[in-house]
């Protein structure tokens, strides 16, 4: 055996060996979630599970982030060492947590994505880095995140220059996401690995009356309908099957009386495209739909297209190393190359615009639990197998090590 491959099967090894620590803190988290760009009780957490390293801790301004640099001691070590961005979310969601784990949830929030796993995760490799700093011909930048689902975390820590949190800027960038899909399987593509994330809002304004006396009003609710209808045959008839959007209206509001016409009416609306060009036809068609079916009921449309966040582009040549290093360690069978992109949003995709990268999914699914009370990303029953937390760990050191060995090293 080489001695990288001893080195790569130790990491595994001690990635299980410190499992039931990492799931304590994982169940930990799961508990008590918090939502948004304020996470005291997780800053707290993270801050606590790492005081024993010999990192460089700082915290955010903007948002309750934690940033921790490990300078690794390899003898070969140049004067200006690079450096290695690991990151992953803290965040939850508000969803109510339905599910029957005993660690559940019952603030009202709920780590519905896996974000508690992807925080304990990188714990472990903060923890498994530490322990063979020596190995690591560079530093290592890990950033504990708040504010992923839809408060644009990653930007407010770019902001405040986690991107040269080491003293210079990260050469490559690598994030774990868990899926409910099989165990321990890493799963990723060259180029758009997923979907921007946009909303649309759209308001008909009319004239309000009594629901008794229709002919007196203006009612915006028929245009209102009309338009939600429009939408989707937009999506289906009008819009590229090879560069596909994923548009669902999620909300409609109206009169909060049953005998009364509102002034107004409203939606709102999930939009997730590929590129640039889709992002440009359903921005522009939607306004013109809104418009036109507004003017034609004799009311008037107030349309807000927001772009929240980018299309996650991996990069070709960093992936392509990831998927060759990660098949070495874990084995080939273990690791799956995307034919298609998927259509969930994710902010590291401000991360990978700024510094090369790839973001890993890594399966988590529970095979112990029936499948009708299992859900997906965001399910208020989503439920993960958090025995992937040894292996999630080891895979991020092996990348952190391997990324800076090949940089200086080899050069």
């Amino acid at each position: 055996m080489s001695a990288a491959d001893s080195g790569t099967r130790g990491l595994l090894a001690e990635g299980e060996a410190m499992l039931p620590e990492l799931q304590n803190l994982r169940r930990l988290l799961h508990a008590d979630p918090e939502i948004g760009l304020d996470l005291p009780r997780t800053q707290a957490a993270v801050l606590e599970a790492l005081a024993d390293l010999d990192l460089e801790v700082t915290t955010g301004v903007g948002t309750t982030s934690v940033v921790a640099v490990l300078r690794g001691s390899h003898p070969d070590r140049p004067v200006e060492a690079p450096a290695v961005l690991l990151r992953g979310d803290m965040d939850a969601l508000p969803v109510a947590e339905e599910t029957d784990e005993t660690f559940a949830s019952t603030n009202g929030n709920m780590h519905a994505c896996g974000h508690d796993l992807h925080t304990a995760g990188l714990v472990g490799a903060a923890r498994l880095l530490h322990a063979h700093r020596e190995r690591l011909a560079g530093d290592v930048v890990f950033m504990f995140q708040p504010g992923e689902e839809g408060c644009n975390g990653a930007s407010v820590m770019i902001d405040e220059g986690v991107l040269d949190a080491a003293g210079k800027r990260a050469i490559a960038a690598f994030g774990v996401h868990v899926l409910p899909h099989t165990r321990g399987v890493v799963a990723t593509r060259p180029g758009t690995l997923q979907a921007g994330s946009n909303t649309l809002q759209v308001t008909i304004h009319g004239r309000g009356g009594h629901g008794s006396q229709p002919q007196t009003a203006i009612d915006p609710v028929p245009a209102l309908a009309e338009l939600v209808t429009a939408l989707q045959n937009m999506i289906s008839r009008r819009i590229n099957v090879f560069d596909p959007i994923a548009m669902s209206v999620t909300q409609l509001r109206a009169s909060d009386a049953v005998n009364v016409i509102p002034a107004s009416a409203s939606l709102g609306a999930t939009v997730r495209t590929l590129s640039d060009e889709s992002l440009d036809i359903v921005r522009t068609r939607s306004k013109q739909l809104a418009d036109g079916i507004a003017a034609a009921h004799d009311c008037t449309a107030e349309v807000d297209f927001n772009v929240q966040y980018p299309v996650t582009v991996n990069d070709f040549d960093e992936t392509a190393w990831a998927i060759d290093e990660l098949s070495s360690l874990l084995g080939e069978e273990r690791v799956e190359v995307l034919e298609q992109p998927i259509m969930p949003s994710e902010d590291f995709s401000f991360v990978l615009r700024e510094v090369p990268g790839s973001y890993l999914m890594l399966g988590a699914e529970r095979t112990d639990v029936p499948a009708d009370r299992q859900g997906n990303n965001h399910s208020p029953f989503v439920i993960f197998d958090d025995s992937v937390l040894g292996v999630q760990a080891a895979l991020l050191s092996h990348l952190a090590i391997e990324r800076l060995a090949k940089e200086t090293l080899t050069s």
